[in-house]
């Protein structure tokens, strides 16, 4: 099995997938998609585009009906999702599908426990991921006591505790508090820092504006596009076929400069305000 000294330069590589339900729907029709290591990669479009089905390709809860997934070297289809979950942690949209233990604490523990860790190994992993996600002070704490936003902490944090190279995050910002919504952009910075690869699906433009390297555009069972945020963000064609709209400000920035003129798209309040000093020759 890849080991975390071994990561290959695509942890999550995707080979003309195709899946079709029992029912016979299809979600995914020859999709081809590539997750980098220390990349944080954002998948968005409508729903019922395939965004869920596919990621839930990258730790086994789907199979592809045709096609390859790759999993740090790994063929899915030859893996169990245990086996898997140590290289891909998957966080729910919402956490009350994934927390069940009394406490924070064991919470925490649980991922680790069924690594077969041992009992120092799993302490240090516990006081890890609570330090990181700044959750000390909860360890002794039912998770279903805590408000929405911090159990959806403690979901991320419990995956954390079990190291995977790969995070997918569902919708991490939906139910958080501006603070909140916040700190989950710090989370995903670190985690890339890291060195981990960070898969956020989401309908939060701005979260993908800020915290994303890279972009995949889903529609129809199907990629349309990929690319930079701010490259996919100016292609009006792109977003018009996805039902999708850029962030507000991004939206504000498009009004304001030339067509073609990219590299003036601002992503966040921050760049706006700059080229806006820009244009009448001020210094932020």
């Amino acid at each position: 099995m890849t080991g975390s000294g071994n990561v290959p330069a695509n942890p999550i590589v995707c080979e003309e997938v195709r899946h079709v339900y029992p029912s016979g729907v299809v979600a995914l029709e020859g999709v081809s998609f590539e997750a980098g290591a220390a990349e944080v990669v954002g998948i968005v479009g409508q729903n019922g585009s395939g965004k869920t089905t596919l990621v839930r390709h990258f730790n086994g809860l789907l199979k592809p009906t045709r096609g390859r997934v790759l999993v740090n070297r790994l063929d899915s289809r030859r893996e169990t999702v245990q086996s898997l979950s140590r290289q891909v942690g998957y966080v729910f949209q919402n956490p009350n599908h994934q927390l069940f233990a009394g406490t924070v604490e064991a919470e925490l523990a649980f991922g680790p426990k069924n690594l077969g860790l041992e009992r120092q190994q799993i302490e240090e992993r516990v006081r890890q991921s609570s330090e990181f996600f700044d959750l000390a002070h909860l360890l002794t704490t039912h998770p279903y006591r805590l408000s929405l936003a911090q159990r959806k902490l403690v979901a991320m944090a419990s995956v954390y505790a079990m190291q995977p190279t790969v995070l997918v995050l569902d919708e991490p910002t939906t139910g958080q508090d501006h603070a909140g919504a916040v700190m989950v952009r710090k989370l995903i910075t670190r985690l890339r820092e890291q060195g981990k690869t960070v898969v956020v699906v989401s309908h939060d433009m701005a979260l993908i504006a800020e915290v994303t390297d890279r972009i995949a555009v889903m529609c129809s069972a199907e990629i349309l596009a990929t690319g930079t945020p701010r490259d996919v963000f100016a292609d009006d064609e792109v977003m018009k076929r996805a039902q999708l709209r850029p962030p507000q400000i991004t939206q504000l920035s498009q009004r304001r400069t030339l067509q073609g003129a990219r590299r003036h798209l601002a992503l966040s309040v921050g760049e706006a305000v700059d080229s806006l000093l820009d244009d009448h020759g001020l210094e932020s």
